[in-house]
């Protein structure tokens, strides 16, 4: 059945229209007809099903609409601070980590970050990065929107966290500890990712500093992105749903 984001308030029933850029992709791209059953959901976990009643170019009226009640959402709340890398890698970790049930996301500026962004292009890559999460919300099933946060350099944001009581894990290569060994975590937990050439000397350690265990996913280097979503995978077979 088709999903579509609907900025709240989410109908619960009655008729609504699809907002603009829903009623295009409903219209011109899915080419779905009158009667054809959809899903809406408004990225804070409600979710309706009804059927489409009208269609045009341009609107899409939704009838018969009825709330469901249904949690997608994993009982493990986590964030993943990733550093920033290229366009298509960022897209791929924000799609993939979105999938696999984050709660939020912290881009990073690292020193080794590819990708340099200024405080407008930065606000542009959020709002991008947000359509991404939709997207991704809209194929996997999830009603709740992981919070994309702005940009910040690693340093600072390594500062907010000294005092969070969070379980707190940075990959590195060298880690001494496996996840596995870890005790199931009470609360949120903050997976740090770094760059395409890793983290620098002084990030790794203040990231020690402040209290960061450091892990590592067996022998091999992996890719950046692939090193989130693993870390991302492992997390949730340990202590999240996919262990349900």
């Amino acid at each position: 059945m088709p999903r579509f984001y609907c900025p709240p308030p989410l109908p619960c029933e009655g008729s609504f229209y699809l907002p603009p850029d829903a009623a295009h992709h409903a219209s011109r791209v899915l080419r779905l007809r009158t009667g054809d059953p959809v899903q809406l959901f408004d990225g804070e976990g409600h979710e309706c099903h009804g059927l489409i009643g009208d269609l045009s170019a341009k609107q899409v009226l939704i009838e018969a609409i009825r709330q469901i009640e249904i949690n997608r959402e994993s009982p493990l709340p986590l964030l993943l601070a990733q550093a920033l890398s290229s366009s298509e890698k960022m897209d791929w970790v924000i799609q993939k980590a979105t999938e696999l049930g984050v709660a939020e996301i912290q881009p990073l500026a690292t020193q080794r970050s590819v990708t340099k962004l200024s405080d407008e292009r930065a606000g542009k890559r959020t709002e991008h990065w947000q359509q991404v999460a939709i997207s991704a919300c809209e194929q996997c099933g999830r009603n709740v929107l992981p919070v994309i946060h702005p940009p910040l350099d690693i340093m600072l944001w390594l500062q907010q966290m000294r005092t969070s009581k969070n379980s707190k894990y940075i990959l590195l290569p060298e880690g001494a500890v496996s996840l596995h060994t870890q005790p199931k975590p009470q609360g949120r937990v903050v997976l740090l990712i770094g760059a395409e050439g890793g983290f620098s000397p002084a990030e790794s350690e203040s990231a020690l500093l402040c209290g960061f265990t450091p892990v590592r996913l067996g022998p091999r280097v992996m890719r950046t992105e692939t090193a989130a979503i693993a870390g991302l995978a492992v997390m949730q077979t340990l202590w999240g749903d996919f262990n349900n």
